[in-house]
């Protein structure tokens, strides 16, 4: 598949480099596709056409925003079954997840930006002599991961859209071909030229470019804590917002009084989401010393589950890691908890598969709070298990860590699990497996980020606060 043009002004065009990079299945570790290894003379056109883009767009009512996005989402979900198989051959997750979890959720946020944009008040209060109006930031350059391509694309470009920005995306280079697929369709139902740009290409290179150009007025970024600490200091000179989801490490504290089984299996599934591979999964399992070999045998039965294989296969539950790099750091990680003396008590390092970047279901039990798989982010499948000796201590565990993205509390009583969740230092908080919620807003504190994507408060990042006193 050819997917070397870039997509600049309304028109897929050549890159003003040669190279390209190759798109590599998974699950087979073929060649699928070939995009352009973008430049930086790439990133300044395509900010130039978004900056030229932009008066217009800006003064379009928000219900002619909402309108275009609504197409958005319709197509999508038109596209569904093509566009679920694209990203389980781009990344690897199951066929049976990827339709509604990668191409049906970003979907769905699109068709509520679409509302949103109908329905915000921009112009919404007056304080005395002050009338105070919300309007969009500029250009926004939103700079994506690899492990839900199409949803962490949607989260900012159709907020910003919403919002009346004009918007150039860099994906990433590791799974780029759904966003790919997303410009054809903001192609196909005449988005007008400039609005949305796309480049592929790396980091280092159009990351960088775009997050110090000049006339990019905001970058949000969604990747690891390294990383998003570099696009922060680049885009600092030249004094620019800056939205940052980063990393997690979340925990997920299962009280003495919880329905253990209930607990423990929902907590393996929220850990070996996306083959582990998910900013938010709770993969600290915290539970009283007193349970742990319980909880250990309970958590090893059902990650036996997980059975890992093809995407296309339904009995496959477990999909490849993304890359060979990937694999080695999660296999590194593995042989680390075990050095470091934590109980292996499912070693998945060995997937028994003759290809593909597979790491089986792991599962640690004993684990030290201060080893590096409780405390580094690992993105695999790997869940450790880490006893406490009462409430208190289940607390000082799960909020001793760099980040605060996520975490779960499980209690016989849904107000005293709530009273715990309210102590934790972290962005969302599940209780007794309570459902992401699309609309909420999302993002972290600490090290896991700044800002928040989603709903109202995701629409809010894009927006500027003017008072005009009368």
């Amino acid at each position: 598949m050819d997917r070397t043009s870039i997509y600049i002004d309304g028109a897929w065009t050549a890159s003003d480099g040669t190279g390209v990079i190759d798109v590599v299945n998974p699950a087979t570790e073929q060649v699928i596709a070939r995009v352009a290894d973008g430049t930086a003379k790439d990133a300044d056109r395509a900010v130039e056409a978004a900056r030229r883009a932009f008066p217009a767009w800006s003064a379009l009512n928000g219900a002619e925003r909402g309108d275009y996005l609504q197409r958005a989402h319709e197509l999508l979900m038109e596209r569904i079954e093509d566009l679920g198989a694209l990203v389980a051959k781009d990344m690897g997750m199951p066929l049976a997840l990827a339709k509604p979890v990668q191409v049906g959720m970003p979907a769905a946020n699109l068709a509520a930006f679409a509302e949103l944009a109908r329905t915000y008040e921009f112009d919404a209060s007056e304080i005395g002599n002050s009338l105070i109006v919300r309007e969009p930031i500029g250009v926004v350059a939103a700079i994506t991961p690899w492990n839900y391509p199409l949803h962490q694309v949607v989260l900012k470009v159709g907020a910003a859209l919403a919002a009346g920005c004009t918007v150039v995306l860099k994906p990433t280079e590791v799974a780029p071909l759904i966003s790919c697929a997303l410009a054809d369709i903001f192609h196909e139902i005449g988005l007008p030229p400039g609005v949305f740009n796309l480049l592929s290409g790396t980091g280092p290179v159009v990351g960088e470019a775009l997050a110090g150009h000049p006339e990019v007025d905001m970058v949000s970024f969604t990747g690891s804590t390294r990383a998003g600490k570099r696009v922060a200091v680049v885009a600092a000179e030249t004094v620019k917002k800056v939205a940052l989801e980063l990393g997690g490490k979340s925990a997920n504290i299962i009280l003495d009084d919880a329905d253990l089984n209930a607990a423990v299996a929902n907590g393996v599934f929220k850990c070996f989401l996306n083959s582990g591979q998910t900013c938010t999964a709770l993969t600290r399992m915290l539970v009283p010393h007193d349970r742990l070999a319980e909880a250990t045998e309970i958590a090893v039965a059902i990650a036996r589950s997980f059975v890992p294989g093809d995407p296309f296969d339904p009995a496959s539950r477990l999909g490849p890691l993304v890359n060979a790099t990937q694999l080695q750091r999660v296999r590194g990680f593995i042989d680390q908890g075990v050095a470091e003396g934590a109980q292996l008590a499912l070693d998945g390092r060995e997937s028994g598969l003759a290809q593909g970047y597979f790491v089986g279901p792991t599962v640690f039990s004993g684990v030290g709070e201060d080893m590096a798989i409780a405390r580094e982010e690992i993105f695999g499948p790997v869940l450790s298990i880490i006893g406490y000796t009462d409430e208190d201590d289940a607390v000082r565990i799960a909020n001793d860590s760099d980040y605060g993205l996520a975490g779960g509390v499980w209690a016989g009583d849904s107000e005293r699990a709530t009273a715990v969740a309210r102590r934790l230092r972290t962005g969302q908080v599940e209780v007794n497996g309570g459902a992401f919620n699309t609309n909420a807003p999302f993002g972290g504190y600490k090290q896991s980020g700044i800002g928040r994507e989603g709903g109202t408060m995701g629409l809010e990042e894009f927006l500027e606060t003017k008072a005009i006193q009368r």
